[in-house]
């Protein structure tokens, strides 16, 4: 999952250009990213070393988080981005959940400025991760005293929910997957029982356990029907308390967060790898073919012509017997279909009437004397 980048390519390319403008330049520009988020960038010829930035993303669960806006553990995240660089403006503009303004006559001229504009970048990352975070420490305290563990659902893509159920020994993170093409589902299954097989090696040991199932856990009973309604099963993490513990906490939710991504990611790259096998397949099948054109009025042989030419001839006999004998059955039993009382009906309503004249005749014979 490493592959998979924090900070917004777009906007680091924006924020990078702005910073790296020889003469101060007028930006107000909108941009839109995967699951619903955008970005407002706004800078001006008056204030240059000033950009004011606006975010907009889908909180991971309506039901956590505070109505009016980012927790105060969200904010503490961001403003530890960079606390001279990076400023949060209180209220936030309009439709937006948080706003920066970015100073960046503040910013170190040396490789450095380039980390900060990073992460500054993937303030969006910062902030669901954040969500996550404070999820895994703080919901069902009460609950879990209790010994019973309400499910939380998690909407980072409208059309990919997941689960975290905390309990007293480990936090368990449900997926269910969904797949459109069946031969995705195929490719999907595979890696999820060779992910299983990989992570009970002993050199493994030390990673979250893995589990797949075609039907939901019993800790998802109550759930929503179409939210459990899959065609690809359910992958399970369990999550003990050393794998939160200092900077692991931060790999783990950024795992959680990206497991479908990186779940897409591998069966697409699957499925162009045995197209490519099976198009290159095809070149070989294609060039054998093309070396046994004719030429110069003789066939040429290729090695194993014989053997498939044999193999054809002998299905090609193979099937004609079997369709000759077919017909032959065909023809012994197409009279002998009887019907239960056609045989009354046929003697009582198809018999032939005999007709009788009341007036007889004479056969005439001709005499060969006669004149």
């Amino acid at each position: 999952m490493a592959s998979f980048e924090r900070a917004s390519p777009a906007l680091k390319e924006i924020l990078l250009r702005i910073y790296n403008a020889e003469k101060p330049i007028e930006v107000d520009h909108h941009l839109y990213e995967f699951g619903s988020v955008e970005y407002h960038i706004k800078s001006s010829v008056s204030e240059p070393q000033v950009t004011y930035l606006s975010i907009s993303t889908p909180f991971l669960s309506q039901g956590v988080f505070l109505s009016y806006g980012l927790s105060p553990f969200t904010l503490k995240m961001v403003r530890q981005i960079s606390t001279d660089v990076l400023h949060i403006v209180e209220p936030a503009n309009d439709g937006y959940q948080l706003t920066l303004r970015l100073d960046f006559s503040k910013l170190p001229h040396n490789k450095e400025s380039l980390n900060i504009i990073t992460e500054v970048s993937s303030v969006q990352a910062v902030i669901l991760s954040s969500q996550l975070k404070e999820m895994l420490q703080n919901v069902n305290s009460g609950d879990s005293s209790q010994g019973t563990y309400k499910p939380i659902k998690l909407i980072y893509h409208p059309k990919e929910p997941f689960y975290v159920i905390r309990q007293p020994q480990k936090i368990v993170a449900v997926f269910p997957m969904r797949f459109k093409d069946n031969s995705d589902v195929i490719i999907a299954t595979s890696f999820f029982q060779e992910l299983i097989d990989v992570v009970s090696l002993k050199k493994w040991a030390k990673v979250p356990p893995c589990n797949w199932s075609p039907i939901p856990p019993l800790e998802l009973r109550g759930e929503p029907f179409e939210d459990l309604s899959t065609n690809g099963g359910f992958v399970s993490f369990d999550i003990s308390s050393h794998h939160v513990e200092g900077k692991r906490l931060d790999k783990i939710v950024w795992s959680l967060l990206n497991f479908y991504a990186y779940v897409k990611h591998h069966v697409k790259c699957t499925r162009g790898f045995i197209q490519r096998r099976m198009r290159r397949r095809l070149d070989n099948l294609v060039e054998v073919l093309e070396k046994s054109r004719v030429e110069d009025g003789q066939i040429k042989k290729v090695q194993g012509w014989k053997k498939m030419r044999k193999m054809v001839a002998s299905k090609s006999k193979m099937i004609k017997r079997r369709w000759g004998d077919l017909g032959k059955k065909i023809k012994r039993i197409r009279f002998r279909i009887k019907i239960h009382g056609f045989a009354r009906f046929r003697r009582r309503w198809l018999k032939m009437p005999s007709f009788s004249s009341s007036t007889g005749y004479t056969k005439l014979q001709t005499n060969g004397n006669n004149n």
